[in-house]
């Protein structure tokens, strides 16, 4: 399978990492957004990478290996930015990168649970040494907690019902069997037939399982302290909840007082850390959307430290 990266070109040259800068790309994946980001940071530029997916990291280390001696690779989750860095030698940065979501690698490989349109087990680990999956969430949790994940987390204002019908249709094995089960609930396809009905069910899953929002929370802040001033942080996400996070992060932090409106003067002592670059977020064209019908629900945002 190829990989293509979502919004290269603008991410690049939203980023406009200059030779020698040191970049971070805290999402790995298949490499493609890291190997552009070390043609443009040539010929001393660095780059760290991360993912907590051991299958990706071990495809971007092949993908970047004319670049080994410029490069770091490390298993971890993006929450652990910070750490992470600091441990490899990174103490600052100058373009740092979070492309969310799950890849298309995952999506194909139906041993990973993360897709419907394979049957697998019901796992969507994206790092596998961590203890929760998919299947003991269908299988074990309380009728109510099932519906809450699935509405929050999904978006899915039928969550009730399909927390009822998992229950009903317990033990569930696979993800094709999620997927009928979800299917039966609330029938067939949505209107204009693109989407699954088990689509929203399923990314409610995959949140939960590796905690991505929380995730997301974390790793904002760590980045921002971690960028030089002048530097950049470039975020591709793939829903709605990601996107509302990063944008209201982004909005504070350019703020100087967070203060409620009507105080007589400012008691938070916020500063302004950062300068918004894309004031409305920047998406594929139709070129992009026909070669790579993943990134249609793509949004990259970006600010600049100051």
């Amino acid at each position: 399978m190829e990989h293509i990266p979502v919004l290269l070109a603008q991410v690049i040259a939203g980023l406009a990492p200059r030779p020698g800068a040191v970049c971070i790309d805290a999402t790995l994946g298949g490499g493609g957004h890291a190997e552009a980001l070390l043609q443009a940071a040539a010929p001393a530029g660095r780059l760290l990478g991360l993912d907590a997916d051991p299958q990706a990291l071990e495809r971007a280390r092949a993908r970047l290996a004319a670049f080994a001696d410029r490069v770091t690779l490390v298993q971890a989750n993006f929450r652990d930015l910070g750490a992470v860095a600091a441990a490899n030698g990174f103490a600052t940065a100058d373009a740092i990168l979070l492309d969310l979501g799950v890849s298309s690698y995952q999506l194909a490989e139906a041993s990973r649970g993360f897709s419907f349109l394979a049957s697998g087990p019901l796992d969507m680990r994206m790092d596998p040494r961590t203890d929760l999956t998919a299947a003991e969430i269908v299988n074990t949790w309380p009728q109510e907690k099932l519906a809450e994940i699935i509405y929050r987390y999904g978006e899915e204002t039928r969550s009730r019902r399909i927390a009822r019908a998992i229950v009903v249709a317990r033990p569930l094995h696979t993800t094709a069997d999620l997927a009928a089960t979800v299917a039966r609930a609330v029938g067939g396809r949505e209107a204009g037939g693109r989407i699954h009905p088990a689509t929203r069910t399923f990314q409610a899953l995959r949140i939960t399982v590796n905690d991505e929002l929380a995730a997301l929370e974390a790793a904002l802040p760590q980045a921002i302290r971690l960028l030089t001033p002048g530097g950049r942080v470039a975020v591709i996400t793939f829903h709605s909840l990601e996107d509302r996070i990063v944008k209201q992060f982004f909005q504070r932090e350019a703020q100087d007082c967070l203060c409620p409106t009507g105080l007589p003067a400012c008691r938070c002592g916020h500063r302004a850390t950062v300068r918004i670059i894309t004031r409305k977020p920047i998406q594929p064209d139709e070129h992009e959307t026909a070669a790579n019908p993943r990134s249609r629900s793509a949004k990259l945002r970006i600010a600049e430290r100051l």
